[in-house]
């Protein structure tokens, strides 16, 4: 168990990190494409989704019908995969729309909007975008950590899906912080403390299992993160993805992830 908890928290803590990446293309690269970012995003959100429906669900059914007999089981499970997207859709709704990471739009801000948005405005919306990113990465963290101490193989396949939609959280954080600070570094600070939130929901994940773990718990949980993910790849990823104006792409993405994630699984 100890092995599988600094796997698991190595995972969570790479995952939230990854908006350092987003971050870099930013502020260290010249050449960026809005056709590969958006066929990434597709393919986070093919390997959430079948994960979620196909992997997650199914074992957290197990787990509650092998407890509660199939007709109870399957209830209980419908009602924490509902009650996963219900958390996640609850801090979408508490954090204001002007500030919400999934509400930003373009990743970018064209010269005509520098004009017209002051040093002062630029900085508070990106250090409230780094708060509102580090509260949704905090239940992400609980997600991935809870699925890699349960399953180290799927939860590298998780680790890698929430590290791609990191990417553009970081890129959110990073532009308005740098146009009004004119400072790399504290753009580059600010978007990787904002991922941080994830390993902290992975010590609370730890927690929960330590003091609360018992056979349904797990059951519960798994079914809940199922719900959490499938949430985050039709709210967040997909969107994004379309707003990049790369409709093909970001839908061939998804397929391929799918196609990766169900290889994958028929190997390991």
């Amino acid at each position: 168990m100890e092995g599988n908890f600094w796997l698991a928290f190595t995972l969570t803590l790479i995952a939230g990190l990854s908006t350092s990446i987003g971050s870099g293309i930013v502020l260290f690269s010249r050449n960026f494409s809005p056709r590969f970012l958006a066929a990434s995003l597709g393919f986070s959100a093919g390997v959430m989704i079948y994960i979620s429906l196909v992997e997650l669900y199914g074992e957290a059914q197990e787990h509650l019908e092998s407890l509660y007999g199939a007709e109870k089981g399957d209830l209980y499970t419908l009602l924490a995969f509902f009650g996963g997207i219900a958390l996640i859709a609850l801090i979408d709704y508490l954090v204001p729309s002007d500030e919400n990471p999934h509400e930003i739009g373009d990743l970018g801000i064209d010269k005509e909007k520098k004009k017209e948005v002051n040093n002062e405005g630029l900085m508070r919306l990106g250090v409230m975008s780094a708060i509102a990113i580090a509260i949704h990465n905090f239940p992400e963290g609980i997600a991935t950590f809870v699925s890699a101490m349960n399953d180290p193989n799927l939860g590298i396949s998780i680790a890698i899906a929430v590290g791609i939609h990191n990417i553009p959280e970081g890129v959110a954080v990073a532009i308005p912080i740098y146009y009004a600070t004119k400072s790399k570094g504290k753009a580059f600070w600010h978007s990787t403390l904002s991922g941080l939130a994830e390993p902290v929901g992975a010590i609370v994940g730890y927690f929960l299992l330590s003091f609360l773990f018992h056979d349904s718990f797990m059951g519960v949980i798994l079914a809940g993160v199922a719900g959490i993910m499938v949430y985050i790849s039709l709210d967040e990823l997909l969107p994004t993805a379309e707003k990049y104006g790369e409709h093909h792409p970001a839908i061939i993405g998804v397929i391929a992830g799918m196609a990766v994630m169900g290889i994958s699984l028929l190997i390991i």
